[in-house]
């Protein structure tokens, strides 16, 4: 799986331009905005676009998120319907942060654990990971060796949990229990912030390392 990070909203939220090289079929994981440059880069890289992907109903991941799955008449995929109380509730957001008016939606399918993703011939695999909202995924691809987290992992940090519906001790666990489970050299790819890996994660991250659970 190729992934191109493309920084977007004053947030620099990463979205994520996947694509199967085989084929040159990709999505679109968290499009929170600036879609012109979303678009720019598409083409520059002759990406067929076959969906719109969500983590989380967060603003800044899911802004763009209407405009782009009409532009390219795709379905919207996630994230878990724990999360739909964020997506009513997007104008809301957009005053809470000062975007500009983003209109609530429903994804064309909610995610659960163990669902699978067809992005061309790649194979995402479905990752529950409640803690910074209810209804947060991440998205394994293992024959790149890669997962997109959104907010729920950072190099050296963790997501917030003090969101309505955040809790600390679900992240944590979330961490731990499934993303820990993952190969310790496959690369992360966060919702801010440079890539990491896993294992890099698991003996350094001051909040989540080893270490720190003895």
């Amino acid at each position: 799986m190729k992934i191109l990070v493309i920084p977007v909203t004053p947030f620099a939220q990463n979205c994520s331009l996947i694509w199967d090289p085989d084929t040159m079929k990709g999505a679109l994981v968290d499009p929170g905005g600036d879609e012109d440059k979303l678009y720019k880069a598409v083409s520059e890289h002759q990406v067929s676009i076959e969906k719109v992907i969500l983590t989380h109903g967060h603003l800044d991941h899911v802004g763009g998120t209407t405009a782009v799955a009409a532009h390219y008449n795709v379905p919207v995929i996630g994230p878990h319907i724990g999360d739909k109380f964020w997506l009513d509730g997007l104008m809301q957001q957009s005053q809470m942060f000062g975007f500009p008016p983003a209109q609530p939606f429903s994804p064309n399918q909610w995610l659960t654990e163990d669902d699978t993703i067809s992005v061309g011939n790649l194979t995402l695999e479905i990752l529950h990971c409640p803690g910074h909202t209810p209804g947060h995924v991440a998205l394994v691809e293992r024959s790149s060796n890669k997962v997109i987290v959104g907010d729920i992992i950072f190099a050296g940090s963790i997501g917030r949990t003090d969101f309505p519906q955040g809790n600390h001790q679900q992240l944590i666990a979330a961490i731990r229990e499934k993303l820990f489970t993952l190969p310790d050299d496959m690369t992360v790819y966060p919702g801010h912030g440079p890539t990491t890996s896993i294992g890099h994660e698991r003996t350094t991250n001051p909040f989540v390392a080893d270490a720190k659970f003895g």
